[in-house]
C-alpha cells in the first residue's frame, strides 16, 4: 500500500478513526480523574569513601558501579522493608492487619505481606556519576509518603551497620575460639621445650657448645703431645739391651757423672799404689775394692735409669690411651649436644611458629572485636524526605498525551483492518495492478444539475472520471 492509498483509506474511514481517537482520549482522561492521587517523597543518602576507622585505609574501591548496584539491591530488599514495618510498628497496626487478613485470608506472615506491599511503592535511583542514592516512596498521603521514605533511608543505614557488624561478630567469636586453641598449643609446646632442656641440661647451648669444643681442642693437643713423648721414650728404649751407658739419660745423669769421676780418681790412685807399694799392699786392696764398688754402683744406676725408661714408655702409653678415650668421649658428647641442640631448635621453631600464629589470630581478634562494636558506617542521610506539596500522579497532560497516541494508533489500526476485510478500489492506479490489463483511458463521471426551469436548456456542470 502506497502512502497515497493510505491517505485515501484514512479519508474514507475518518469517522471511525476520529471516534476511536476521541474514545481513547476520554478514557485516558477518565482514568486520570478516577485514579487516586499519589504523592512521592524522596530521601537521599550518600556513600562516603573516607578512611575506615578500623581498617585504616581508604575505601575508594567501594564507590564502584558494582558496589552502588549492591547498595541499591539492599535498599530494595525484603530485609529493609521488614525493618521499616517493625520500626513503624505496622505489624501491630489494626488497619494493616485487617487489610492483610482480607487479602490473604490470614495465610502467611503479616510482616512479609506488608513489607512486600511497601516494596511495590518504593523506587531506588542511583546517581550516574556520584555516590548519592535517591529513595522515593509514593503514597496517597503526603505526610505518610515522607514518613515511609525517611523510614526506608534509616532502615537501610541500620541494615548496612548490621551487615558489617554481624559478620564481624561471627569472625570475632571464631577468632576467640581459635585463639584459645592456639594459646593451649603454645603452652604445650613451651612445656615440651622446657622439659627437653631440663632433661638434656641445655641452658645456653651456644656457650656450652663453645666450651666443649675448646675442651675437645685441648684434649687433641694433649694427645699429640703425649704421642710425641711416647714415641720419644720408645725410641730411646730400643738400644737399652746392647749398651746402657750410651743412653742420653745415663750420660746426662749427675750421679753417674760423679760416680765416674770418683772411679777415675780411684783408678789413678790404684795405679800409683801399684807402682809405689805393690799389689799386695792393703791400700791397693782397699782401692781396688772401692773401684769395684763404684763400677757396681754405676752399673746399678745405669740399669735403674734404663728400667725407668721402660716405665716412662708404659706411663706414656697409658696416658695416651686415657687421653684418647677422653677425646672420643668428648667427641660423643659434642655430637650428642649437637643432636640435642638440633632437637631443641626444632622445638624452639615450633614455639616460635605457634607464637606467630597466636599473634596473628590475636591481631585479627582485636580488629574484628572493634568492628563488631562499631556503630559507624560509610552511609549517611544526605537529605531527609519532606512532605511533597504537589501530587506525583495522576498527570493529566501525560495521560491525555498517552490517550491521544493510543487512540491514533488504535484508530489507524482499525481503519487498516477494516480496509483489509472490505477491499475497495479508491484510485484508478490500482486497476492495472489488480486486473493485470493496461488502462486505456478515463471517462469522466457526469452529474446532472437539479432539474432546470421549464424551457431552460440542460447544462452539464460536472464530470466524474470513469475508467475503461
Amino acid at each position: 500500500m502506497s502512502f497515497r492509498q493510505f491517505l485515501l483509506v484514512l479519508r474514507a474511514r475518518w469517522p471511525a478513526v476520529l471516534a476511536i481517537f476521541l474514545l481513547a482520549v476520554c478514557g485516558a482522561l477518565a482514568v486520570g480523574l478516577l485514579s487516586p492521587k499519589l504523592y512521592t517523597a524522596t530521601a537521599t543518602v550518600v556513600i562516603d569513601n573516607k578512611t575506615d576507622p578500623v581498617e585504616g585505609v581508604a575505601q575508594a574501591a567501594q564507590i564502584s558501579s558494582g558496589y552502588i548496584a549492591t547498595q541499591v539491591d539492599i535498599i530494595s530488599s525484603e530485609r529493609v522493608a521488614q525493618r521499616v514495618v517493625k520500626n513503624l510498628k505496622l505489624d501491630a497496626d489494626p488497619a494493616s492487619i485487617e487489610e492483610w487478613r482480607s487479602a490473604t485470608g490470614g495465610r502467611g506472615d503479616a510482616t512479609s505481606w506488608i513489607a512486600e506491599k511497601l516494596q511495590k511503592r518504593l523506587a531506588v535511583t542511583p546517581s550516574r556519576d556520584s555516590s548519592v542514592i535517591e529513595i522515593s516512596f509514593n503514597w496517597t498521603d503526603p505526610r505518610n509518603a515522607a514518613l515511609f521514605a525517611n523510614a526506608f533511608a534509616q532502615a537501610y543505614i541500620d541494615t548496612n551497620i548490621e551487615l558489617k557488624v554481624d559478620p564481624a561478630k561471627q569472625y570475632a567469636k571464631w577468632f576467640a575460639e581459635r585463639s584459645q586453641q592456639l594459646r593451649a598449643d603454645l603452652q604445650a609446646k613451651q612445656k615440651k621445650l622446657t622439659d627437653f632442656e631440663a632433661k638434656t641440661g641445655i641452658v645456653n647451648a651456644a656457650d656450652r657448645l663453645g666450651i666443649e669444643n675448646a675442651r675437645l681442642e685441648e684434649l687433641s693437643t694433649q694427645l699429640v703431645a703425649i704421642q710425641a713423648q711416647r714415641q720419644d721414650s720408645q725410641s730411646r728404649q730400643k738400644p737399652v739391651g746392647s749398651d746402657v751407658d750410651s743412653l742420653p739419660e745415663v750420660l746426662q745423669s749427675p750421679l753417674i757423672a760423679n760416680l765416674k769421676a770418683d772411679l777415675s780418681r780411684a783408678q789413678a790412685k790404684l795405679q800409683d799404689i801399684a807402682t809405689t807399694l805393690g799389689k799386695n799392699h792393703p791400700d791397693y786392696q782397699t782401692t781396688a775394692a772401692q773401684i769395684a764398688s763404684l763400677k757396681q754402683r754405676i752399673h746399678e744406676e745405669s740399669a735403674t735409669i734404663a728400667a725407668s725408661l721402660g716405665e716412662t714408655t708404659q706411663v706414656n702409653v697409658r696416658r695416651e690411651a686415657e687421653v684418647r678415650a677422653a677425646l672420643e668421649a668428648q667427641k660423643q658428647r659434642i655430637l650428642a649436644m649437637n643432636q640435642n641442640r638440633d632437637d631443641a631448635a626444632v622445638l624452639q621453631g615450633d614455639v616460635v611458629a605457634a607464637q606467630r600464629d597466636l599473634d596473628a589470630i590475636t591481631q585479627q581478634l582485636t580488629k574484628t572485636s572493634l568492628e563488631s562494636q562499631s556503630e559507624h558506617t560509610n552511609v549517611a542521610l544526605l537529605t531527609p524526605a519532606l512532605e511533597p506539596l504537589y501530587r506525583s500522579s495522576p498527570r493529566y497532560s501525560i495521560n491525555l498525551l498517552i490517550g491521544a497516541l493510543l487512540g491514533a494508533i488504535l484508530g489507524i489500526g482499525f481503519a487498516l483492518l477494516r480496509e483489509i476485510s472490505d477491499r475497495r478500489i479508491r484510485d484508478d492506479s490500482e486497476l492495472p495492478a489488480l486486473l493485470g490489463v493496461p488502462q486505456l483511458g478515463t471517462i469522466p463521471e457526469v452529474r446532472a444539475e437539479p432539474r432546470p426551469r421549464r424551457n431552460a436548456p440542460v447544462v452539464l456542470s460536472r464530470v466524474e472520471p470513469s475508467t475503461l
